[in-house]
């Protein structure tokens, strides 16, 4: 994808990333791999801080090579850190002083949050508690401090909201998983600490993610890799879903614009700060109904020749009933992002998924599930 040089691209800023040290939580993770890499192409003299605490909730060799592409440069330095480790977390801030700050470091899934609920609480709440305090004290003994904390939200904050497309003036107060609740729950926690200590902070709800080297529980590389070792994939819901499928390029490039903005300090009527507080989402604004998703895909692996041109995808499809903590639409309301960041995500799911699926067929026998 081609997308505009950072430089020049025309919104209002007030956060400069040139010289600066960006903390990257989770970068070992699919988006924050990503985001790494283009702020070290692109921003002059920036130093990229990146931790992970690389857990096993997917193959851990996926994210050991997202980590080695990143290495060949010489302003990254990673540290294997764990968020919910307070005393790590203090150290990390007090050894580099990160002046942006960008939160990717979570427990994600929602069906895994169904069975294995600590874990979301550990990363999701505590980690992010952790991250928060990290920040507050940034600005101790008249330090600058941090300019600006981006941390990841989801498109999971709107539950069974039956409106469409979701807005972030919607109510999002009926979580169906868990993860969704610790989700709200950081954004609940990031106004508090923006109200009480003036920390411009700015979520993003992010809406199903995908591209090439992508997570392996997510539908279309699961599905890839069933079809592959020619087992059935389950289709949920009786394929009557649909998802706002957004490309990994485009949701860097939104938080590379979001970081460049930081919402303004103010002080209202009351003497207290009005919290510097947004949240966003980035979606691509085209919900797809998941068996034209299904078409699209078994014709991408058929042209990048994952697949034989004759294979019987019909045999391999299963629908069956929706599952616990899933919803059936997901559809992004982007306008205030637009209107702030002159920036819509605009990738075809077939482009995209083309993407996918000629790095699947590079990498295709090597293990990633």
């Amino acid at each position: 994808m081609d997308y505009t040089t950072i430089d020049k691209m025309a919104f209002n800023k007030n956060v400069s990333l040139h010289g600066k040290t960006v903390l990257i939580t989770g970068v070992a993770g699919f988006i924050g791999a990503n985001l790494a890499k283009r702020l070290l192409q692109d921003v002059e003299d920036v130093k990229v801080v990146g931790i992970d605490s690389m857990t096993d909730y997917y193959d851990v060799s996926l994210k050991e090579e997202r980590l080695h592409s990143l290495s060949e440069y010489d302003n990254f330095i990673f540290m294997r850190v764990d968020i919910a480790d307070k005393e790590e977390v203090e150290t990390l801030f007090s050894d580099y002083q990160p002046e942006v700050v960008v939160n990717l470091a979570a427990q994600a899934g929602v069906r895994y949050s169904i069975t294995n609920p600590d874990s979301y609480i550990k990363s999701n709440i505590l980690g992010f508690y952790n991250i928060l305090e990290a920040c507050r004290h940034s600005y101790d003994d008249g330090n600058k401090g941090v300019e600006h904390l981006v941390y990841a939200s989801s498109s999971s904050v709107y539950g069974s909201n039956e409106k469409v497309p979701y807005s972030t003036d919607d109510k999002v107060d009926n979580p169906v998983s868990l993860y969704a609740a610790t989700k709200k729950g950081n954004e609940l926690m990031a106004h508090a600490y923006s109200k009480l200590y003036n920390i411009p902070s700015t979520g993003l709800r992010f809406f199903t993610v995908y591209g090439p080297a992508g997570r392996p529980d997510m539908a279309y590389f699961g599905f890839t890799d069933k079809l592959v070792k020619g087992e059935n994939i389950k289709i949920f819901n009786y394929g009557n879903c649909k998802r706002d499928f957004t490309y990994i390029d485009d949701i860097v490039e939104g938080v590379i614009r979001v970081m460049q903005h930081a919402p303004e300090c103010s002080n209202g009527e009351d003497g207290l700060p009005i919290p510097p507080y947004c949240v966003y989402n980035i979606g691509n604004n085209r919900p797809e109904n998941l068996l034209d998703f299904v078409t699209i895909l078994q014709e991408e692996l058929v042209r990048a020749g994952v697949l034989p041109s004759d294979y019987d995808f019909e045999a391999h499809k299963e629908l069956v009933s929706m599952q616990p903590g899933d919803v059936s639409v997901t559809y992004a309301d982007i306008t205030p992002l637009e209107r702030d960041f002159n920036f819509k995500p605009s990738t075809p799911l077939r482009v995209g998924l083309r993407m996918f699926a000629e790095w699947y067929a590079k990498n295709k026998k090597r293990k990633y599930s």
